[in-house]
């Protein structure tokens, strides 16, 4: 199989007949042997209903029903998961990605040999709101992901070869960030395509404000991981250190200043009398423990086997699926 097209979606009823037919054109025009793998993302509405006549009509349909909504990043595991194409194509299923877009992408990831093509809307039709936020956020991203040759990170239109999205796991919201997964998986021949943007021709946008201070939590949280996954004390063994450090100089100093007023005869309050003498006890008990203890938590949640367990409601169009 050449190409699988991975779609997630959420309440996109009214674009998946419109986006099946001007992917399936494409396919045709250029004699791709191809699927198109919904994934529905507990859609409140006749989403699912669509995906199943679509299957119907044209056995190349096949869809992956969630219980409930559980985000973009589930919903890409769990198509990538199922992927058979040599390429495998993901896009928004709004109709602001470009179809006609595939074979180009296509070619760039068998020809010319990238393991990873990214979209970059140059023209966007976007508010500002949206934006600005955005150029801000993609330019922290290449910054830390040290990936400096992407303008647009979170482009839901991407291509990979297969061996990338069987050798990464994409969970929590790290959808935005499969460019720095792959390449600390070792795929770094990245590249970037200028692709067309379309406005969105129904419904509203599905993502909030939220979705940028979320962003850069998961952004600093892969980086910690990629760098102190291996050695986390090598950073919060050291700012522990610094902040014990800090807050024992600062006890021993209350103390001697303390033995000084007795060596002279002044008698004052109790040093457990003084804001003084907890903050700085305060101080070593946070150095020790609460920024290993936060670390230590983000550990237990990656390495937790349920990490990426979702509750899939129905399957439809996939081989084992049938023969069962």
């Amino acid at each position: 199989m050449n190409i699988s097209v991975v779609v997630p979606l959420f309440n996109e009823a009214e674009s998946l007949p419109e986006l099946h037919s001007w992917i399936q054109r494409v396919m045709k025009e250029n004699n791709f042997t191809y699927e198109i793998i919904f994934v529905n993302d507990g859609s409140t509405d006749d989403s699912w209903k669509v995906i199943e006549n679509l299957s119907e009509k044209d056995e190349n349909v096949k869809g992956i029903k969630f219980r409930r909504n559980y985000g973009k990043s589930p919903a890409l595991y769990c198509g990538f998961k199922e992927a058979k194409g040599d390429v495998v194509i993901t896009m928004d299923a709004d109709l602001q990605d470009s179809p006609d877009e595939i074979p180009e992408l296509y070619k760039m990831i068998t020809v010319d040999g990238y393991d990873l093509v990214s979209g970059y809307k140059q023209k966007r039709y976007d508010p500002l709101s949206k934006t600005i936020p955005t150029k801000l956020f993609n330019a922290t991203a290449r910054k830390i992901s040290g990936v400096h040759n992407l303008h647009d990170f979170n482009c839901g239109l991407k291509a990979y070869k297969k061996e990338v999205i069987k050798n990464i796991e994409v969970y929590g919201e790290m959808h935005r960030y499969i460019p720095f997964l792959a390449k600390n998986a070792g795929f770094d021949k990245i590249g970037e395509k200028v692709v067309h943007h379309q406005a969105r021709k129904y419904g509203t946008s599905k993502f909030g404000i939220n979705r940028f201070f979320n962003g850069y939590l998961d952004l600093l949280t892969l980086w910690f991981l990629t760098h102190y996954g291996k050695k986390p004390m090598h950073v919060f063994g050291f700012i522990g250190s610094m902040i014990f450090f800090v807050g024992f100089i600062a006890l021993c100093w209350l103390m001697v200043d303390k033995c000084i007023d007795l060596y002279h005869g002044v008698y004052g309050d109790l040093l457990s009398n003084h804001a003084s003498f907890y903050i700085a006890l305060v101080a070593m008990i946070l150095g020790s423990q609460f920024f290993l203890a936060g670390f230590i938590g983000d550990l237990v949640s990656r390495q937790s086997p349920r990490r990426n367990d979702y509750q899939i409601e129905k399957e439809i169009g996939f081989v084992a699926n049938e023969q069962a």
